[in-house]
C-alpha cells in the first residue's frame, strides 16, 4: 500500500499504521515513512475497553477507510459497525475455501497442499462480523502444482495478494465500489460522476 500511494498509482493518504504487537514489521516501515504508529493490544484488556480504544485511536487520526494486512484479530463489531463497508481484508486463499479461525498464513497453505486442491488464490473482501466471510470484492487464482510446498505456494499467493489488494483500494478510491449485502458491482464510473457527452 505505501508503494501504491508512493507511486502515484493510490490516491490515498495513510494516516496511521495499527498493530496488536509492537515487533510488527509494518510498524518500522510506516515510521520509515513518517506514517504515524499505535499499538492497541486487546490481550490485557476487556473486549468493551478494546473496542473503545481502537475507535479512539482511529478517531484520533482522521481514518476513514481501513485496509487490513496480517492483522491477525477479530475485529471487534462495534469497529465493524463504524466503519461498514469501509474496511477490507486480504486472505491467502479462495474464499469460502480455507477461511474461518486459524486460518491464516502457513496454516492456508499447508492446509491447500494437504487437501490436494489444484487452485488457491487470494481474496479481498469486506470485513464483517466473522472471520474470512465478508463480501468479495476481488479474487484472484493461483495453480497449486503436485510438487508444491506450502512455501511454494505462500510465495505465488503473496505476489498475487500484492497485485490484487492496491487494485482493490483503487476501486474503493475511486467510488467505484458498490455493496449490495454479500454483493459486491463494480461500477464502470462512481454513482455520482458525470454523464460523458
Amino acid at each position: 500500500m505505501i508503494d501504491a500511494v508512493e507511486e502515484g498509482t493510490l490516491d490515498a493518504e495513510i494516516v496511521l499504521c495499527v498493530s496488536n504487537h509492537e515487533a510488527a514489521g509494518a510498524l518500522d516501515r510506516a515510521a520509515d515513512y513518517g506514517i504515524p504508529t499505535a499499538i492497541v493490544d486487546p490481550d490485557p484488556i476487556e473486549a468493551q475497553t478494546f473496542s473503545r480504544r481502537l475507535l479512539e485511536v482511529l478517531d484520533d487520526h482522521g481514518v476513514t477507510f481501513i485496509a487490513l494486512a496480517g492483522y491477525l484479530r477479530k475485529i471487534p463489531p462495534a469497529v465493524v459497525e463504524a466503519y461498514r463497508h469501509r474496511m477490507l481484508n486480504i486472505h491467502p486463499a479462495l474464499l469460502p475455501a480455507f477461511g474461518g479461525k486459524g486460518m491464516y498464513g502457513m496454516n492456508v497453505h499447508r492446509a491447500v497442499v494437504d487437501y490436494g486442491v489444484h487452485w488457491t488464490g487470494a481474496t479481498v473482501h469486506v470485513v464483517d462480523e466473522e472471520y474470512d466471510h465478508g463480501p468479495i470484492v476481488l479474487q484472484q487464482p493461483v495453480p497449486v502444482y503436485p510438487d508444491d510446498t506450502p512455501d511454494d505456494v505462500a510465495r505465488r499467493v503473496l505476489a498475487v495478494e500484492h497485485a490484487i489488494y492496491p487494485r482493490a483500494l483503487r476501486l474503493f478510491s475511486a467510488g467505484r465500489v458498490q455493496v449490495d449485502g454479500r454483493s459486491v458491482r463494480i461500477l464502470d464510473a462512481p454513482p455520482d460522476a458525470e454523464p460523458a457527452s
